[in-house]
């Protein structure tokens, strides 16, 4: 897991733009909503990279790689982290949120269950 520090790429008087990921394949954009107090997740995927970013909410999300300990990050509206091959994560939700999960590999459609491997033990 690795959060990205997000930069404005262009500001005005109309506004602002930002460029969330540059030169990535992307085979899924998924818009998810998650209720206060429930748990997503505990899952790795062997062939997918998953970025999250928050448009509303918070949310802890927890994440291990093979031999190692979990870590856990807040996010919170705005924030973007990326999730490896291979690195086991879950998502509880502090407040209720929306955020959208740009994937790169098979997870998306209905390819979405064919890279997902359930934890038997999980990490929340």
């Amino acid at each position: 897991m690795k959060k990205i520090n997000i930069k404005t790429s262009f500001k005005d008087k109309r506004g602002i733009i930002v460029d969330l990921l540059e030169k990535k394949s992307i085979n899924a954009i998924t818009y998810i909503t998650q209720k206060k107090n429930t748990i997503r997740g505990n899952h790795f995927h062997k062939k997918t990279i998953q970025w999250n970013y928050i448009l509303e909410g918070k949310i802890e999300l927890f994440t291990k790689k093979k031999n190692s300990k979990i870590k856990k990050i807040i996010l919170k509206k705005g924030d973007l982290a990326v999730t490896d091959k291979n690195e086991s994560h879950a998502l509880r939700a502090i407040k209720n949120t929306k955020f959208l999960v740009f994937t790169q590999g098979p997870r998306g459609g209905k390819e979405y269950e064919n890279d997902t491997f359930r934890l038997k033990i999980p990490l929340v």
